[in-house]
């Protein structure tokens, strides 16, 4: 039986941290399931088809290059529910800092105590993707900043067709 992951996330953009992330976790499993959370209160730069159509253009590659498969799919609810529903045993969480590990620490606690059958496995970010983060991301193509080295291609151009508009 294939061992299954899920890895979550707003993916709003999709960054080059995610891809790095996406890259680590295909050691761990075979499927990958990459969901993008919809938040209703939340006013996303990309719709969230844009979001599932770039995270099946970026990282079906690299599933394919690992022998492995990705899904893309939202969710709304809790994110061990979710797990429940695709059949995952691994929570993929990327780390950059010190920040982002209390933060995880305590999602992962929390996740923990609902979902025991649910390991959460932090993968660090490598050097170079350490200091990106899609909010920054966001900032910069808004102000009409250069974010190629950021973001994979297909990112940049969805980003700079939206802001056209």
């Amino acid at each position: 039986m294939a061992r299954t992951a899920l890895y979550p996330g707003t993916f709003d953009p999709l960054t080059n941290g995610h891809v790095d992330i996406l890259e680590s976790a295909f050691s761990l499993c075979e499927r990958l399931v990459v969901a993008v959370g919809v938040h209703p209160a939340k006013e996303p730069m990309l719709s969230v088809d844009d979001r599932l159509e770039l995270v099946e253009t970026v990282a079906g590659p690299i599933a394919e290059a690992a022998g492995g498969t990705v899904e893309a799919c939202t969710f709304d609810n809790l994110v061990v529910d979710f797990a429940r529903e695709v059949g995952a045993t691994i929570l993929i969480r990327g780390l950059r800092d010190g920040t982002d590990l209390d933060y995880e620490m305590q999602m992962a606690g929390m996740n923990g105590t609902m979902a025991p059958w649910l390991q959460t496995v932090f993968l660090p970010a490598r050097p170079e993707a350490r200091h990106i983060t899609a909010t920054l991301v966001r900032q910069i193509a808004a102000m009409s900043g250069d974010i190629e080295p950021f973001v994979p291609a297909p990112v940049a151009k969805r980003l700079r067709l939206r802001l056209a508009r």
